[in-house]
């Protein structure tokens, strides 16, 4: 199993894969224009068939350390990431890690990305 990333635009993701295969799980985020070191997290997903075997919190700890190496701000839209760092926002800070609340336009800036307009 391998997490990766794709830095692709205007939405990019972590990605799970087993073996050589295409991508069975996917966090998604988006890294607003005019925004430099924030990265919206606005959707988690893991394959049907491969849900239950911890996937989404392997992309979740991967995706926030990752933010911690790269000195981003989270901004966590996906319910997933937004519970996790409600219940473990403390610790995330203390190793390093940023996050703040999503807004509204933090949302008008993922619609506009998911239908390819950034």
């Amino acid at each position: 199993m391998t997490i990766g990333l794709e830095e692709t635009t205007p939405v990019g993701a972590y990605v799970v894969r087993l073996g050589d295969g295409p991508p069975v799980g996917r966090a998604q985020f988006v890294d607003p224009p005019g925004a430099a070191g924030e990265r919206i997290f606005f959707h988690t997903e893991v394959d049907e068939e491969y849900g239950g075997r911890g996937l989404a919190g392997l992309l979740l700890r991967e995706a926030l350390a990752d933010s911690i190496r790269r000195k981003l701000t989270v901004v966590p839209v996906c319910p997933l990431f937004a519970r996790h760092l409600k219940a473990h926002g403390d610790e995330f800070v203390a190793a390093g890690g940023a996050f703040r609340r999503p807004i509204r336009d933090d949302l008008a800036v993922v619609a506009r990305a998911t239908r390819g307009e950034v």
